[in-house]
């Protein structure tokens, strides 16, 4: 009972007080954050993807749909890995969970080269641009 007093007495009676002015200051420093997180990432003000171009914004589309096909692949592999150690010995169990790790490894290998032929073509081949 005691330490219920003291941990109640220390969370309500000891706690800092903070201004407004300490507030704003944080707001500040978590917009310039942002800010810089955006410019370092690629996504500043003028540059979504791209400089704000319809080529950038497709590739990072395009990019992120990818992502997300990568992610689905880790999930295949931990359901097949689980389904392969459950198995318990059934000989049907354990061929599924290998079909679907051979499925999901020829999907990734189909995925890394959409991504690399969607890196290089938006990356490197310049669209729309003319050279005088």
């Amino acid at each position: 009972m005691k330490l219920v007093s003291i941990i109640f007495i220390t969370m309500f009676f000891c706690l800092n007080v903070v201004s407004a002015a300490s507030i704003d200051l944080l707001k500040t420093d978590m917009a310039e954050n942002t800010k810089k997180f955006k410019e370092t990432a690629g996504f500043g003000a003028a540059d979504v993807g791209g400089n704000g171009s319809l080529q950038g914004i497709i590739s990072t589309a395009i990019q992120g749909f990818l992502s997300l096909l990568a992610i689905i692949f880790i999930i295949l592999i931990i359901v097949a890995g689980y389904g392969w150690m459950t198995a318990g010995g059934d000989e049907q169990k354990v061929t599924k969970a290998k079909d679907t790790i051979e499925k999901a490894i020829i999907g990734l290998i189909i995925i890394v080269a959409a991504y690399s032929i969607t890196f290089f073509v938006f990356k490197y081949i310049p669209f729309g641009t003319t050279t005088p």
